[in-house]
Formats: structure tokens, C-alpha cells, sequence
């Protein structure tokens, strides 16, 4: 009987911080997959488990998941009397 291989996810995850300082992390690829932490690797580690638990509860979708292939950053200069 042959054992499967682990397949290696490349997951995008958005890291934010809020008004307290906190790191708010989130992986779109699953809906309601956040967490935080007080700093980003505690946030890291957080959202690990989290993913875990995702992708234990969708092992369907994981396996047809689209490849991450990155972020892109856009500025867009917004009017002061806009905000």
C-alpha cells in the first residue's frame, strides 16, 4: 500500500494592526479564518492552528485550491476633502 505524500500549501495570509497594537491575521482562502496576537509571530502561530482546523473541516476544497501565486500593493491618491 503506498502512503500519500503531504501536499505543501502556499497560503496568502493579511497581516493588519489595529488601534491597540495588536496583529490581526486572516487567510482569505478560508471563509472566517482569522486570528491575532501581540506580535506577528504569536499571530503566525495563531492563525496556523486555525488553518489547520479549516482545512481539516473543507479536505474537499483543499485539494482543488488554486495556487497563491502573491500580494500586489496599489497606491491611489485620494482628495483631502474626501476623507
Amino acid at each position: 500500500m503506498k502512503i500519500p505524500e503531504n501536499k505543501t500549501l502556499h497560503l496568502p495570509i493579511v497581516v493588519e494592526q489595529d488601534e491597540e497594537n495588536f496583529y490581526i491575521v486572516s487567510c482569505p482562502v478560508f471563509k472566517g479564518c482569522h486570528s491575532y496576537g501581540k506580535t506577528i509571530d504569536e499571530a503566525l502561530e495563531n492563525i496556523r492552528e486555525v488553518i489547520e482546523m479549516c482545512i481539516e473541516e473543507e479536505k474537499e476544497k483543499t485539494l482543488k485550491m488554486n495556487r497563491f501565486v502573491g500580494f500586489r500593493e496599489m497606491q491611489i491618491s485620494v482628495p483631502p476633502s474626501t476623507l
